[in-house]
């Protein structure tokens, strides 16, 4: 799998919105930014902006590559749970398809508005559990997903409690709400996409034939005109 392009596909599904509230953050006259959970970079190397550019992941190997696709942020391995930062620190602090991975997602929204001096944002948090598929006969695959996610020690239904969880943090919510992601205009390239990070998760899980059984059947309902997938993802801008 190939994850910084699957990073890369997931960016584009927000594009419109962080340019949208990276205005409204006022990120053009920031001199601070902190992105949570950096990854290979495919958020951080697009951001126009004067500021010091800052990242955080606890996978060395995703700042490996971050270090290549972001290379004027300054990067650090550590844990979102423990910002290894002073108290407003930031301008700005954000994270893109993070909380629901970590532990506690409500220490790591305390964490961040902690280094902030002002925005909070989260950018994309899905709820795998509200997943709608059709055909129903793709029904299971939605469910195969969800409780693979579980396996792999996410909270697949952390998006719909996104909001309440910024307000049990102390961030005064500004704007939230949810976001169009890859759906129903999927080109062929993003349903292969798709169906890699799918293959990925369900390995070990669920049986080789039945993946491909079920990718047949998906690939039928696309050409039919049929398919409908949706995972609502919500976001949240704050500030402390």
């Amino acid at each position: 799998m190939d994850w910084h392009a699957r990073y890369l596909q997931q960016a584009t599904w927000t594009r419109d919105l962080r340019g949208y509230l990276f205005e409204e953050a006022g990120l053009s006259d920031a001199r601070r930014v902190l992105e949570v959970g950096c990854g290979t970079g495919a958020i951080l190397r697009d951001l126009h902006t004067s500021a010091s550019l800052h990242g955080l992941d606890l996978d060395p190997a995703a700042l490996a590559q971050c270090r290549i696709h972001a290379s004027n942020a300054t990067l650090v391995r550590g844990n979102a749970l423990q910002l290894p930062y002073p108290d407003q620190s930031f301008d700005v602090v954000y994270c893109h398809f993070l909380l629901l991975w970590v532990h506690d997602p409500l220490q790591t929204l305390r964490e961040m508005k902690r280094v902030s001096r002002d925005h909070i944002i989260a950018f994309a948090e899905p709820d795998y559990e509200a997943r709608i598929d059709k055909p129903n006969e793709l029904v299971r695959l939605g469910k195969w997903q969800t409780e693979s996610l579980k396996r792999q020690g996410a909270d697949p239904g952390f998006g719909s409690r996104l909001a309440e969880t910024f307000f049990q943090a102390g961030i005064k919510i500004l704007e939230t709400g949810t976001i169009q992601g890859a759906g129903n205009e999927a080109s062929v390239h993003e349903r292969e996409m798709e169906w890699a990070a799918l293959e990925s998760d369900l390995a070990g899980f669920v049986p080789g034939e039945e993946i491909q059984k079920m990718k047949l059947l998906d690939e039928q309902a696309w050409e039919r005109g049929e398919r409908v997938l949706r995972v609502p993802t919500y976001f949240a801008w704050g500030r402390v």
